[in-house]
This record gives C-alpha cells, sequence and structure tokens, in this order.
C-alpha cells in the first residue's frame, strides 16, 4: 500500500477511534397523525396503531407507534433543517477528508435497525450518532472506496434507550468505463434476402443474384428478373474488387451505432452491380470519384456481418 494511501486510512481510523457523537433531536412528539400518514402510504392494517380501543386490549395497553418508522421521528427536513437542540454533525469532517481525497459519490449499502421496544404517542425521541467503523479500500463494481458504518441509538427523554441503527455507504471513486455503443439495427431480411447476409455472415462471401434465364447480375436482389421477367435465379461470388461511383457524408440525424460524420458509399462492383456500404479508414477528404476499392466483411456481433470498403492497396 502507499504511502500516502496508508497515512489517509491511519487518519480515517483515528475517527472511528475518537468515537465522536452527535445528537439529533425530534421537532415533535410520537404522534397519530404521522402514524396515520405511515401506515396508509405502507398499507400496514394493523389496528393497534391507530384503534385506540383495540390497543387498550392489547399487551401495551394502547397504541403504539410501527417501529419502521423508527427514522421519521428525528429526520431532517428537505433542507436540512433540524432542531436547535441538535448539535453539529462530527463526522463532517471525515465525509470531507474523503471528497477531498477523490471519492465524492455516495450510494446506501446496507441498513440494519434493532427495536428494544415500541415507543408510544407522546414520547419524544432523539438518537446519537457516530462512525462505527470504516473499512479499508475496496473494489466494487461502482468503483473503489470506503464502506462507513455509522451507529445510531435512539433514546427517550429519560434516556431509556429504544432502538438502533447501523447504516452502511459506500463512499467512492466513479469507475470510467468506455461508451457502449448500442448494436446495428438488424437489416430487414427476407427470403429474398436471405442469401445475401447469410453469405457475409457464415461463409464471409458477397454474393450477388444471377438470373439463369438471361444471366443478368442484380442486387438488391429481388424475386424477379427486371430484364426477362424470369423467377429462376442463383448467385455468384463477388471478386471483391470495386471503385468509388458516388458517396455522401451524414451529420444528422445522428444514430448511436454509428460514429459521426458518416460516410455512406456507392460502390460499382467489378461485376457490374452496385451496392451502398461504408468506408474504413479513408478519410472523406481523400474520397474520388472511381478510386479503387477493395472489400472487407466487418463481423459486427454474433448475428450481423456486413460489407465494408477500404482502399485498394
Amino acid at each position: 500500500m502507499p504511502k500516502e494511501q496508508a497515512e489517509f486510512e491511519a487518519g480515517m481510523q483515528a475517527h472511528v477511534e475518537r468515537g465522536e457523537k452527535g445528537v439529533k433531536t425530534s421537532w415533535d412528539e410520537v404522534n397519530l397523525p404521522m402514524v396515520r400518514h405511515w401506515v396508509q402510504a405502507m398499507d400496514d392494517n394493523n389496528p393497534v396503531y391507530t384503534d385506540a380501543e383495540f390497543a387498550a386490549g392489547t399487551r401495551h395497553g394502547g397504541l403504539v407507534a410501527p417501529p419502521t418508522m423508527l427514522q421519521a421521528w428525528t429526520m431532517k427536513g428537505v433542507k436540512d433543517q433540524a432542531p436547535g437542540s441538535s448539535t453539529t454533525d462530527p463526522m463532517a469532517d471525515v465525509f470531507d477528508a474523503l471528497t477531498e481525497a477523490g471519492y465524492p459519490a455516495v450510494v446506501a449499502t446496507n441498513c440494519e435497525q434493532t427495536y428494544l421496544r415500541y415507543v408510544k404517542p407522546g414520547e419524544k425521541l432523539h438518537h446519537t450518532y457516530r462512525l462505527e467503523s470504516i473499512s479499508g479500500e475496496k473494489k466494487t463494481g461502482l468503483g473503489i472506496g470506503y464502506f462507513i458504518t455509522q451507529l445510531m441509538e435512539y433514546f427517550t427523554e429519560d434516556e431509556e434507550k429504544v432502538a438502533e441503527m447501523r447504516f452502511t455507504i459506500l463512499r467512492y471513486k466513479p469507475a470510467q468505463r468506455e461508451p457502449k455503443r448500442p448494436p446495428r439495427a438488424r437489416p430487414g431480411m427476407t427470403r429474398d434476402t436471405e442469401f445475401f447476409w447469410q453469405g457475409l455472415h457464415e461463409d464471409n462471401k458477397l454474393l450477388i443474384q444471377r438470373c439463369l434465364s438471361c444471366g443478368q447480375l442484380r442486387h438488391p436482389p429481388a424475386p424477379m428478373c427486371p430484364h426477362c421477367q424470369s423467377l429462376q435465379h442463383d448467385t455468384v461470388e463477388a471478386s471483391g474488387k470495386a471503385t468509388l461511383y458516388s458517396h455522401v457524408t451524414m451529420h444528422h440525424p445522428p444514430l448511436p451505432a454509428f460514429e459521426y460524420p458518416n460516410t455512406i458509399a456507392l460502390v460499382e462492383l467489378e461485376e457490374g452491380t452496385r451496392l451502398l456500404a461504408g468506408l474504413i479508414d479513408i478519410d472523406r477528404d481523400e474520397l474520388e470519384i472511381g478510386m479503387p476499392l477493395q472489400l472487407e466483411i466487418v463481423r459486427c456481433d454474433d448475428e450481423l456481418s456486413v460489407p465494408m470498403f477500404r482502399r485498394a492497396s
């Protein structure tokens, strides 16, 4: 471990050992209106929380609050408001040091609550909190960082402990990820064009449809020959030699599967048919009509290969 990191972690552990505590008090006593809001939101229909007559006949002798409402009684406001009797946060220095050291991101990872007894309407709670533990630097899917556990202990006004909570967060450096390019859209494959795409992907061949009656080559594939109207056809394999017939450079709309500017070429194969294809390693300023090109079949993923062209050597 580098000396600088070892010193940093030793400083973090010193905060744990000091055990400094803060206190958060509540604005209000435990009360029925807040309990009613909670149980309606949670769809918790236990009558011991809202039916005074029923609750009087239970072992509690009256209404109690749901234990899982524990945090609600001392929680700060949305703009960090807190009762004046709450103290400043003793862990602020820890979090500031982590941010300064390059661990600014935070995510909650675990919350463990222990209830010693039910709390009742009319009781007013406060809780103490302190840094209980901080891990060594860990590598996670989110990035590298430290797991920090706070211990919060809840008390009544006469200092009877009623619950405690351990709340763990991860403070981390977000991992740097290369943006993942989405896959290319699938071509519209029919029984007439299936041979073309299968030839590229499975056989590494660029196939051209040929009429069996008049011998004319055609692309894109079609069920009928446009010259003699024959429905009989087979295929021939293109040599891969071509020339640039025309080209256009697309700027908008940007499709996430492609890099922009995106130059699309109309190439004329040695056999005489033309097709649209992308270009490889040719700057658009270098393009010249008639320049010789050479086929390269590019495998996009496990299902799709496409014909592209680079400058002929």
